[in-house]
């Protein structure tokens, strides 16, 4: 696959966006929700931050605030990270498919080096260009894919994503897997302890 710089990097941000939204295919509200880690992550929260993180550096970044935005964008408290009471994981879905949609069209209006300015970054490094913001998102956007990866597997143990880069093994293959690694990871740490 070929195409122009820009080309490339949209489409790399779009195989992070569907590899984030396939995490939540097939769950429930309160799967999608669990908390999973110490600090909350959850796979509906990883959606909308992201969700509301592509709404900001590709919208109001380059002066192209999204509409209708909900209030929980302007919220630095964590609105951004679970699905309240008051939205469904459709709603979130949605907003997410409305947030990309909306990057995409500034992504399609802009050349690489259009200016913007982040106003969350401290004032040295706030001027950017599309280029600097793509090259961001995409690494932010995969980043959190990966999280949901983890998340995924660790809420239902689907792991994958189907496209063959992942071992076909049995359950009971990946039990043996696993335990053939906590295995070297105690022979390790009692090498690091000199037994």
């Amino acid at each position: 696959m070929t195409g122009s710089e820009k080309e490339t990097l949209h489409r790399y941000l779009a195989k992070h966006r569907s590899a984030l939204l396939a995490k939540v295919e097939g769950l429930a509200e309160r799967q999608a929700r669990w908390p999973l880690t110490p600090t909350g992550t959850n796979l509906l929260g990883l959606v909308k931050h992201v969700a509301g993180v592509q709404a900001g550096y590709l919208g109001e970044v380059f002066g192209r605030p999204l509409p209708d935005s909900p209030a929980w964008l302007e919220s630095w408290e964590g609105d951004d990270m679970y699905a309240s009471l008051d939205e469904t994981m459709a709603d979130v879905i949605a907003f997410h498919h409305r947030s990309a949609a909306h990057a995409d069209a500034t992504i399609a209006a802009l050349d690489l080096d259009a200016r913007g300015a982040v106003p969350w970054w401290p004032e040295e490094r706030r001027e950017v260009t599309l280029h600097q913001v793509l090259v961001h998102l995409g690494y932010e956007v995969a980043r959190h894919a990966g999280h949901a990866d983890i998340v995924r597997e660790m809420l239902d143990g689907t792991a994958g994503d189907g496209d063959g880069n992942l071992a076909e093994k049995s359950a009971s293959d990946w039990v043996a897997w696993r335990e053939h690694l906590v295995d070297v990871a105690e022979r390790a740490g009692l090498r690091d302890l000199g037994a």
